[in-house]
């Protein structure tokens, strides 16, 4: 099986409003996000590829115009974006765009990951 990833970057806010009022993540707040989009295929392209890495140039738009500096529980319309969550959503955005899509990871900060993979 071969398997590329590409990383993007963006900066928005949330609130888990879910969260009992002492929790830190109850409050307003950002995240310098961080996803990888990780992509496999048994056989390559005609052209040695999973994916061409200038084919996601959807997914770098989707994040720059519909993620990048919003407030995530707005873009979402719910008050549990999580990291799991947003990494469900990512997922789903690329698979219905390249069926090759196995996984996406999403980090809020250096030491934490969530990841979406069927």
């Amino acid at each position: 099986m071969f398997r590329i990833t590409k990383e993007f970057h963006f900066s928005a806010s949330h609130q888990l409003c879910h969260l009992p009022d002492d929790h830190p993540c109850a409050r307003l707040h950002g995240h310098n996000y961080i996803v990888e989009v990780e992509l496999a295929a048994e056989e390559l392209d005609a052209n040695g590829f999973v994916v061409d890495y200038r084919d996601l140039k959807p997914l770098k738009t989707y994040i720059d115009e519909e993620l990048d500096h919003r407030h995530l529980n707005d873009v979402f319309w719910h008050d549990m974006v999580t990291s799991e969550r947003l990494a469900k959503e990512i997922y789903d955005f690329c698979k219905a765009r390249w069926a090759q899509t196995s996984a996406v990871r999403v980090s809020e900060t250096p030491k934490t990951w969530a990841e979406y993979r069927p």
